[in-house]
């Protein structure tokens, strides 16, 4: 079968070209954004006089036809075909005969694929971010039930100082809200049209960019159809955001994996979200954030791959970009079952406070503030005070206990400023609500996060926080 574009070309194309050039098994993706695309087209067309009236309604009912085919599963995609714009205009002309060969007046594939998926990528930034609020949201109502659950605050992996475990949590949906904002601002950003661009230097067809734009939803027409059909940085600002967002999900992924460990228990994992071992009967592994952690590795992957695809490219249109596609397929595809099942292995997680409270007496959590103390309260320079807490810390090290539980005779021992007062500042629960800085892990403080993240939800539409 003769291509569409096979005009100057005497011989055909061969079977091996078409498989290696075909974009259709997986183009086809996009195929809603190429028809309603294709209807606004129209639409403009007929508004100029470039189609009639009676062209454009043969146009729009032969496009609902193919909707309707595709969606019911039996349009067939053909690799003969090359891609989904070759194979829906072929379908349309099949069912409404001249009027589907004008379609394609004043327009480009090149301008075509990018319309397509870029619409596509604006979508899926929303969806994403509506994800993401989901599980902020799961976050900050488990933080909500744990503002006086003390856990050890670490730094290289060692015991630091006591916080709470909703600070903790606190600290994941901030990161969350930057991942929500770096795909909003893309949004933003990357929302023109670039539709009547043509192949890559406008068309002398008497057409209207603005209204075309307008009736797919875009904020503009972009302002140089050279760029126009060659960019591809709303893709890559998508892999890009979507490999932060991960690698925020490996992170937290990381810490859920050595909590529910017997070293740590300090959470359990639901049966549902669990696995087994084929081998240890006993075993119950957190496959679902490793298996998070690890999918991090194949958005990165993405991400290089279009990098790579990119950096060399003379303008305008190349078909290396038809290399676009796949990893952005991948990549959303990743994310999305990805922050569902974080979501709901949240959700049904169980938080064990009482093992947290007793790892927060190992480590001398509260060394910090028997500095503090000695700054404060004794007037000893604060280099002093470091010294001076680094020899109470090696004497209940001695006595086998934890600098919260030492006994005051010990500590006047080491030096005579010490007060007796000293102890109510040495335990736990003050040192973690001493810290009343703001942003701070004081439970006053992380009331007041918790309050913030609840109107920031709110602000973004999302509803299912209880009432505060």
């Amino acid at each position: 079968m003769k291509k569409m574009w096979s005009g100057r070309f005497a011989q055909d194309a061969s079977k091996l070209l078409e498989q290696f050039n075909a974009s259709i098994m997986f183009d086809r993706k996009l195929y809603r954004e190429d028809i309603e695309g294709s209807v606004a087209h129209a639409q403009m067309l007929a508004h100029q006089g470039i189609l009639s009236q009676a062209e454009l309604t043969s146009i729009e009912k032969g496009m609902a036809q193919v909707l309707e085919e595709i969606e019911s599963g039996v349009f067939e995609w053909k690799i003969a075909d090359e891609d989904l714009h070759m194979a829906i205009e072929k379908r349309l002309t099949e069912i409404i005969g001249e009027a589907g060969k004008k379609l394609h007046t004043a327009r480009s594939r090149n301008d075509q694929v990018a319309l397509d998926f870029r619409r596509y990528v604006l979508r899926k930034n929303g969806e994403i971010v509506e994800q993401i609020k989901e599980v902020m949201g799961v976050l900050v109502d488990i933080a909500r039930n744990h503002t006086s659950t003390l856990l050890p605050g670490m730094t290289h992996l060692q015991h630091a100082q006591p916080i709470n475990f909703a600070f903790h949590l606190l600290a994941y949906v901030s990161m969350f809200k930057r991942d929500c904002e770096r795909f909003e601002s893309s949004v933003e950003r990357n929302n023109i049209s670039p539709i009547g661009c043509a192949a890559l230097a406008g068309t002398p067809h008497n057409i209207n960019r603005e209204m075309t734009a307008q009736s797919l939803g875009f904020h503009s027409v972009s302002i140089n159809c050279l760029d126009t059909v060659s960019d591809r940085d709303f893709a890559l600002e998508i892999l890009f955001n979507i490999s932060t967002l991960m690698m925020h999900v490996s992170r937290l992924a990381e810490e859920i994996i050595l909590w529910s460990s017997y070293e740590f228990r300090f959470v359990e994992l639901s049966d549902e979200y669990s696995t087994g071992s084929s081998i240890m009967p006993q075993k119950k592994n957190p496959d679902v954030p490793e298996l998070l952690r690890g999918k991090t590795g194949r958005v990165y992957g993405n991400l290089m791959g279009l990098l790579t695809v990119m950096k060399g490219l003379p303008l305008a249109y190349n078909k290396d970009t038809q290399e676009d596609k796949e990893g952005v397929f991948d990549s959303v595809e990743t994310i999305e079952i990805s922050l569902e099942i974080l979501r709901e292995a949240l959700r049904t997680m169980t938080v064990k406070p009482d093992n947290m409270a007793r790892a927060c007496k190992l480590g001398h959590l509260s060394a910090t503030d028997l500095a503090d103390y000695l700054v404060e309260h004794c007037g000893v320079p604060f280099r002093e005070a470091h010294h001076i807490t680094g020899r109470a810390v090696a004497r209940a090290e001695q006595l086998g206990c934890d600098l919260s539980d030492i006994p005051y005779a010990e500590l006047y021992a080491i030096d005579a400023r010490i007060k007796e007062d000293v102890c109510g500042y040495l335990s736990i629960e003050h040192s973690m609500n001493a810290r009343t800085s703001a942003g701070g892990t004081a439970e006053v403080r992380t009331l007041e996060q918790i309050m913030f993240f609840d109107e920031y939800l709110r602000a973004k539409g999302y509803n299912s926080l209880p009432d505060v």
